[in-house]
């Protein structure tokens, strides 16, 4: 009698009070992995799914040919923008503790995956993020009034309190609403680029999805379209290792890189060093030029690591060892960053440490002019009668009679 095939559960390598071990990582050096022309067959790149995209090696110098040469200015206003993430999420994580709202996400180690990709973009294109994406916002100069209005859910709250905190939504700014269902953002990205591609409007889509949500029917549906129609989209799979308490295993990551999954719908696929500025503003810039000259959607897979909890619900002590975020062997987007700066003799560490207070002012002044319109202590008074405003542009006859009723 043949015995039976057993099943094969994914498991992490380690777990809670073992000691960090990133060996197993293949990590290449800087710089050798070659970039292709952008109207190259996504067969005769096949390689680059497997690979590792990386410009700045472990001193902060730039190698090879995917390095993008920004100017000296271009890269101080990343690592600004950058900073300036990370100096909002510390507050708002504060105010949370506090019970000034019920909830937030920190983009921490991640802040590389918005804000190169917003510089790399054009400001007109049309950005579907998921969660962690803030730095796009505050990469295209969105007021951090607004944004923290929108936690608060108070009187300012352009939203009207109808989202949850941190699922930021703005037109102006080409940030589409986020959305707690995870993975749909795909679908509506590719959708979108579609209509834009039919009406020959010159804007491209970009999206971003984790890599648990890999596993949503939503991801390879919109591969399928975006392959048949060949959308001018962007679809960024942010692989930061943990999909809230379950590692990447559970996607799938045992068996491919999520970047290989791209290849079965002949779509190019890219994998790349999601904390190197430079690497992830390049591979963005590889895929718009692409996506602008009528050939196709990229795929990106994003490899990083979540340095914090998955929410302020999250405690990730108990699923993974406590030291892990500190032995990250791609190490921190900003302090990269500042040392390649610092090599080009365009950056200092006074000037680091000035810029870093500057910025928690700027911060602290944004809370304070946010919090005069209410918390979720104080709510700020949110007219009731607007939950009958923005579903029809014409309220009809029987909404107008039930806000009556309502005596509103």
């Amino acid at each position: 009698m043949n015995q039976a095939p057993g099943l094969h559960v994914p498991e992490p390598h380690l777990r809670p009070g073992d000691r960090p071990d990133f060996s197993d990582l293949a990590i290449p050096p800087a710089g050798i992995v070659p970039r292709p022309a952008i109207d190259s067959a996504p067969h005769d790149m096949r390689e680059l799914a497997y690979a590792l995209i990386r410009v700045l090696d472990d001193d902060g110098i730039a190698h090879g040919e995917w390095h993008p040469h920004l100017s000296p200015d271009r890269l101080i206003a990343g690592l600004r923008a950058m900073m300036l993430t990370r100096a909002y999420d510390s507050r708002m994580v504060r105010v949370q503790r506090q019970g000034k709202t019920s909830f937030y996400m920190k983009s921490t180690g991640e802040e590389a995956v918005a804000v190169a990709a917003a510089h790399a973009l054009d400001r007109a294109d049309m950005c579907f993020p998921t969660y962690r994406q803030q730095g796009l916002l505050i990469a295209r100069d969105w007021p951090l009034v607004d944004m923290m209005n929108q936690v608060y859910s108070n009187s300012h709250d352009r939203l009207k309190g109808r989202q949850m905190p941190v699922f930021y939504s703005s037109r102006e700014a080409g940030f589409f609403s986020i959305s707690g269902n995870l993975g749909t953002q795909y679908s509506q990205a590719v959708g979108w680029a579609m209509a834009a591609a039919s009406d020959s409007d010159p804007r491209i889509a970009a999206a971003w999805i984790g890599d648990g949500a890999t596993a949503e029917g939503d991801f390879h549906y919109a591969l399928t379209f975006a392959s048949v129609y060949q959308a001018p989209v962007i679809l960024n799979v942010v692989n930061n290792q943990w999909a809230i308490s379950s590692y990447t295993g559970i996607a799938g990551s045992e068996q491919a890189t999520f970047a290989a999954r791209g290849l079965g719908f002949g779509i190019p696929a890219l994998r790349v060093d999601g904390n190197d500025f430079l690497a992830v503003h390049a591979v963005t810039s590889w895929a718009a030029e692409r996506a602008r000259a009528g050939l196709g959607p990229t795929l990106i897979e994003l490899f990083t690591y979540r340095a914090e909890g998955h929410s302020t619900s999250d405690d990730p002590s108990r699923y993974r060892p406590v030291a892990e975020a500190g032995e990250w062997p791609l190490g921190d987007p900003i302090a990269r960053l500042k040392s390649h700066l610092i090599g080009l003799q365009a950056w200092s560490d006074e000037r680091h440490t000035a810029l870093e207070q500057a910025l928690a002012d700027e911060v602290r002044a944004a809370g304070k002019e946010a919090e005069s319109f209410g918390t979720l202590q104080d709510s700020g008074g949110i007219p009731p009668e607007t939950m009958f405003d923005d579903v029809y542009r014409d309220m009809p006859a029987h909404l107008v009679d039930q806000r009556r009723q309502a005596g509103l």
